[in-house]
């Protein structure tokens, strides 16, 4: 690809044993090619692809004990104490029939105290991310108005849902058909485990999506230039997930990744000798990478990207209208999907304002939101303004999106944002025709 007579510094070479092509490196930008059978490096399905299966109940009706049996492990402090579980315990494991879960266990909905009731707000902030819900009930003494109260949380929110009777070695029990959502089980001595697996996987199943980050707007044999910036606020010794994510369906798709940095875009373009099919940047170095790039090569982001793949990207872009028309003083939500270290130049809390303050010229109220975090009560923010969502699983992208638009409250993204106080929103679609057509409107 690059000629020796054109390499300007030493290069460097390794390969990845046998399933991997080449890497060449010349100085920091990586050329990342694909032979059948790669698997990328990633350790783990990420947490927001993986089915969410979440155990819920009053306290010492046995959840954290059914969690253990179902997973074959002591994942949960199991304790005659009521109340031992205080926070949602989430583990990410390979179940089958199922494939690659999150497993959620979670405090008892009958928790009493201020303490409690703080419990009762985690649980069911559970319920916005939990594809599938497992209600454990002591089969010693039934149901009560709180096992009532959660079946009816489960059917407003849609999520399918399966009954577990547990202590079946001390009951007399009354077996139920295969439609039943109610199963005897006994966490103690291991009877009836398989077959509620057998029930969560059956209303586990799930339509495949068709979505892809990138990989259905590439041919095989393509190029895509991904611009990573490495400054202070990048994480150390690794890319983060999206750039992870977006560089293996580069890889599906039988195209190549050239990985650089912001600063060395400009001089890879040149000496790639062939056009590359697009140019993915993170949002931060959106006007720099604007300028470095050729305007006949499409460009967008990762945040722009992920918008798409999550289903978020057409409300996105009618939501950032509304910077144009806050006045003076209004409130701006500002929330990311995970928790992380605060730098100095942190892009949520710093860069985000600085921007919206440059391109409006007007002062605005601030407020956070992070991880599981995200207000019931909206009406009080002129705008939301999200990250991309890598780290949130579908369901709960969707549970945030459909809270601001009940409330009516327009809701961006990072990238959509960025890219408009930029003046390059336009460009940034180009890829999406169908999207772009919404600036028309």
């Amino acid at each position: 690809m690059f000629s020796k007579e054109n390499r300007t510094r030493p290069p460097s070479w390794f390969c990845c044993r046998k399933h991997l092509l080449v890497f060449e490196a010349l100085g920091n930008t990586v050329i990342v090619g694909r032979k059948e059978g790669y698997q990328m490096g990633m350790n783990q399905t990420p947490a927001a692809n993986r089915i969410h299966i979440g155990f819920f109940g009053r306290r010492n009706a046995g959840k954290s004990s059914v969690v253990n049996a179902v997973t074959g492990q002591s994942l949960a402090i199991v304790s005659p104490v009521k109340g031992t579980t205080t926070d949602p315990v989430y583990k990410t494991m390979e179940l089958l029939p199922m494939g690659p879960v999150m497993i959620i266990d979670t405090p008892g909905i009958d928790d009493e105290g201020s303490l409690g009731e703080e419990r009762i707000k985690k649980t069911k902030q559970v319920l916005n991310k939990t594809d599938v819900a497992v209600l454990v009930v002591d089969g010693a003494v039934g149901m009560d108005s709180k096992d009532e109260e959660l079946i009816k949380l489960f059917e407003a929110k849609k999520i399918p849902y399966v009954i577990a009777l547990n202590k079946s070695d001390v009951c007399a029990v009354c077996p139920y058909g295969a439609d039943d959502p109610r199963i005897w089980v006994s966490a103690k001595e291991g009877v009836g485990i398989y077959d509620l697996k057998e029930k969560i996987a059956r209303l586990a199943v799930k339509e495949v999506s068709e979505r892809r980050i990138v990989a259905d707007l590439v041919q095989p044999g393509d190029f895509i230039v991904l611009v990573v910036p490495i400054d202070s606020a990048a994480p150390k010794g690794r890319l983060i997930l999206p750039q992870q994510q977006t560089i293996r369906d580069i890889l599906e798709a039988d195209a190549a990744s050239i990985v650089v940095k912001d600063s060395e875009l400009k001089e890879t373009l040149d000496s790639l000798g062939k056009k590359p099919r697009m140019v993915i940047t993170d949002s931060q170095a959106f006007r720099s990478v604007s300028e470095d790039t050729p305007e006949d090569i499409l460009l967008t982001s990762f945040s722009i990207l992920f918008a798409r793949y999550k289903g978020s990207l057409e409300p996105a872009v009618q939501g950032v209208r509304m910077l144009d028309k806050l006045k003076e003083g209004d409130k701006i939500l500002i929330s990311e999907g995970c928790t992380h270290h605060r730098q100095c130049d942190d892009i949520g809390t710093v860069k985000i304002p600085r921007w919206i303050e440059e391109y409006t010229g007007k002062h605005f109220q601030y407020e956070w939101s992070s991880g599981t975090e995200f207000p019931e009560n909206l009406r009080e923010y002129g705008l939301i303004i999200h990250c991309g969502g890598c780290m949130l699983n579908e369901r709960e992208m969707k549970y945030r999106q459909k809270c601001a638009g009940a409330q009516e409250i327009p809701m961006t993204n990072y990238g959509i944002l960025i890219a408009h106080t930029q003046g390059i929103l336009r460009r940034s679609l180009e890829p999406f025709p169908d999207i772009l057509k919404l600036l028309e409107e």
